[in-house]
C-alpha cells in the first residue's frame, strides 16, 4: 500500500518520461500512448498455451495443444516477444533497470485484471537457481509478479518451489535439449493438494520451463495450473 501511494504521488509531482521515445508521457506512467500502441500486443491467442492464432479461430485451441495438450490448464500473455517489447525486457533483465520492470509488471497486471478467468489461489514466480540469483541480483519473475499480486490481491509465494539445478541457458538450446536440460530441475516444498496455482514468468518460448515446473506442481497435488507471462514467443525455437 505504501509503495503504491509513493508511486502515485511521485507521478503527480513529476511528469514521467517514456522509456522508449524519451518524450514526456501523458499516460501517467513511463510509456507514452503512441509507444504503447506500437507494442506487439498478443491480440488473438490460444487459451491453453497463449500462442498467437488467427482471429477467425475465436477461442479454439491451437493445433499444437490439440495434438499434445500441455501440463498446465490455461495461459495468457499480453505481448509477443518482439520489438520493442524485447528491448524493454532485456533492459530490465540484464541491466537491472527495476523501473522498467515496474512498468512491465503494471502492464501485465492490467492485462490479467481484464481477463474473465478464474484467479489462482497462489501465485508462484518462476524460480531462479541461487547461483543465477546471485549473479543477477534479483529474480525478474518475482519483480513482475509483485504488481500482479497487488492488483489482483493474490498470495505470492517464492518459497513453495525452488530451482535445484543450475541449468544451462535455455535460449542456446533447441526444444529437445531444453526438455532434457530441465529434467528434475524443480522441487516443490509445500503440499498443494487441491490448490489452483498460478505460474508467472517473463517469457514463454517453447514451454519447456513452465512444463517442467507444472509437472512438479502436479506431483505436489496442484488441481489446476494457470500460466501468465509478459510475452509469448510467436515462433518457438
Amino acid at each position: 500500500m505504501v509503495y503504491g501511494w509513493l508511486t502515485r504521488a511521485s507521478r503527480r509531482l513529476y511528469r514521467p518520461y517514456c522509456l522508449l521515445c524519451s518524450r514526456p508521457s501523458r499516460s501517467g506512467r513511463e510509456l507514452c500512448n503512441d509507444c504503447a500502441r506500437d507494442l506487439p500486443w498478443n491480440h488473438h491467442a490460444c487459451p491453453r498455451c497463449a500462442l498467437p492464432v488467427p482471429a477467425e479461430t475465436g477461442a479454439a485451441l491451437c493445433g499444437a495443444c490439440l495434438r499434445s495438450p500441455p501440463l498446465w490448464d490455461s495461459a495468457a500473455s499480453p505481448f509477443l516477444y518482439d520489438w520493442p517489447l524485447d528491448q524493454l525486457l532485456q533492459r530490465f533483465k540484464f541491466t537491472g533497470d527495476l523501473a522498467t520492470g515496474q512498468l512491465l509488471g503494471e502492464l501485465l497486471a492490467e492485462f490479467i485484471a481484464s481477463l474473465p478467468m478464474a484467479r489462482p489461489d497462489l501465485l508462484i514466480p518462476m524460480p531462479l537457481h541461487s547461483t543465477r540469483l546471485r549473479e543477477r541480483g534479483f529474480n525478474q519473475a518475482w519483480e513482475l509478479a509483485r504488481p500482479v499480486s497487488r492488483r489482483l490481491h493474490l498470495r505470492l509465494d517464492n518459497r513453495a518451489c525452488l530451482r535445484r539445478k543450475n541449468t544451462a541457458v535455455q535460449s542456446k538450446l533447441d526444444a529437445r535439449e531444453r526438455r532434457r536440460n530441465l529434467r528434475d530441475a524443480f522441487e516443490v516444498r509445500a503440499s498443494l493438494q487441491g490448490v489452483h496455482v498460478g505460474i508467472l514468468d517473463d517469457v514463454v518460448t517453447t514451454g519447456a520451463t513452465v512444463g517442467a515446473l507444472s509437472r512438479a506442481l502436479r506431483e505436489a497435488g496442484a488441481a489446476r495450473i494457470t500460466v501468465w507471462s509478459l510475452a509469448r514467443a510467436a515462433h518457438p525455437a
